[in-house]
């Protein structure tokens, strides 16, 4: 796997999933080392994963057939999922990676492909902003906006895809850090 871009990458390499390997996902509840912190920072994933499948179902629904609330749902959902994984990143990058990379400095690429996700994500976020502030301008001003709102489908189907593998790859860094070592996300 030479190209490890978010866009283009189908997983972590086998090195850095030296400790996911040892703690398979469906052991780490049952860890002593898993908190109630860790299980909250999974929550928010599930939250965006949902989130996201919202967005994507709303558009598809509207495109199907008219839906009077697909403007007010879309920007609230949209509004709130970009938002809170913005702040979710933030935190990341500025508190709990710092905190976890002196711990496994066979980790250290991991958390580089992570950091380059954030920013790749944003790029994203903004296309993502973008094209529904274009469908909600078409609909405010009572035009048709049915292309904008396939244009804004696929790139949400675009987004989650990027999305997915991003919170997988970062799940399989973070949590068997947090079991290895006894680190908390506080």
């Amino acid at each position: 796997m030479n190209d490890l871009a978010l866009e283009r990458r189908t997983g972590l390499p086998e090195h850095l999933r030296v400790l996911a390997e040892l703690y398979p996902r469906e052991t780490w509840q049952g860890h002593p080392n898993f908190s109630g912190l860790t299980a909250f920072w999974l929550e928010r994933h599930l939250m965006f994963r949902q989130l996201m499948a919202r967005l994507i179902e709303g558009s598809e629904r509207h495109l199907d057939q008219t839906d009077p609330r697909f403007a007010a749902e879309m920007s609230q959902y949209t509004g709130l999922f970009l938002n809170q994984l913005h702040g979710h990143h933030m935190i990341e990058d500025q508190h709990y990676f710092p905190q976890f990379i002196p711990l496994d400095s066979r980790l250290e690429q991991g958390f580089e492909i992570l950091d380059r996700d954030h920013h790749a994500l944003d790029g994203h976020i903004h296309a993502l902003a973008d094209r529904s502030n274009e469908v909600l301008k078409l609909m405010a001003a009572g035009e048709d906006e049915k292309r904008a709102v396939d244009l804004l489908a696929a790139t949400q189907r675009d987004f989650s895809g990027f999305l997915l593998r991003h919170l997988e790859d970062e799940e399989e860094i973070i949590v068997p850090v947090v079991l290895e070592y006894g680190a908390d996300l506080e």
